[in-house]
């Protein structure tokens, strides 16, 4: 897929395009999410810390999104929320590590909760399959205090707009790939409507349609890419 140098993305409380950089800064004057927030805190509950992280493929900068999640929730419960939102294909296993890459073998059990773990670490890589590996780089961001706004233990705060890509037919907005260009000629072919009926690769099937996520087109991930919740 083509690159988008600005990386930019859509506030999930109020639909506005910002930029992965100026997140935090959106988020802290975004009035829909103070009224969110507001809400959430006339809860009779006791508050909660919740941390603010980034996620973003560790190779293909230019997918990523931000969620807040409760301190207390646990390392488990994020790998669930990558699988369904980035991930799943084949109910492959999978691992958090410590740091940036694989170089400290430094495994971090599911068990732990997100508090302590970035009490320690400032980033984690993830790793889904070890085969055909998708890995993901974690990051702190910040934290707060207060009322969780919902029930869930995960908040998407923003994410990634799909990277655009041209049909290697005839240049216009593409829609689909070709699992024979990327499999036999190691091509990114992307095709627009139009030429999924021309294109004469069909060896391994019809062309699948690009969703949102950086492991398409790896083993047999077709999406949704969609968040859980």
């Amino acid at each position: 897929m083509a690159n988008t140098t600005q990386h930019k993305g859509t506030c999930s409380y109020c639909g506005e395009i910002i930029t992965k950089r100026g997140v935090a800064k959106h988020l802290s004057n975004c009035n829909d999410r103070k009224n969110v927030l507001e809400k959430a805190g006339r809860k009779k509950e006791d508050p909660e810390t919740l941390l603010h992280l980034r996620v973003e493929d560790a190779y293909r900068k230019e997918f990523w999104f931000d969620i807040e999640m409760r301190a207390s929730a646990t390392l488990k419960q994020l790998d669930s929320y990558l699988r369904a939102i980035w991930l799943e294909c084949c109910g492959h296993m999978s691992e958090f590590m410590a740091g940036r890459g694989r170089t400290s073998r430094e495994t971090i059990a599911m068990r732990h909760t997100v508090d302590d773990v970035f009490a320690d670490y400032k980033q984690l890589l993830h790793i889904y399959d070890f085969g055909t590996s998708s890995e993901t780089a974690i990051k702190f961001v910040g934290m707060r205090e207060g009322i969780p706004a919902k029930i869930k233990p995960i908040v998407l705060l923003a994410r990634n707009i799909m990277p655009e890509t041209s049909c290697i037919e005839c240049g216009n907005p593409a829609k689909w790939l070709c699992m024979e260009c990327l499999i036999e000629e190691e091509e990114w072919g992307t095709l627009c409507g139009e030429h999924t009926d021309t294109h004469p690769h069909g060896n391994y099937g019809e062309p699948i349609r690009l969703v949102n996520s950086p492991r398409l087109g790896m083993c047999g991930y077709e999406g949704p890419a969609e968040p859980p919740y």
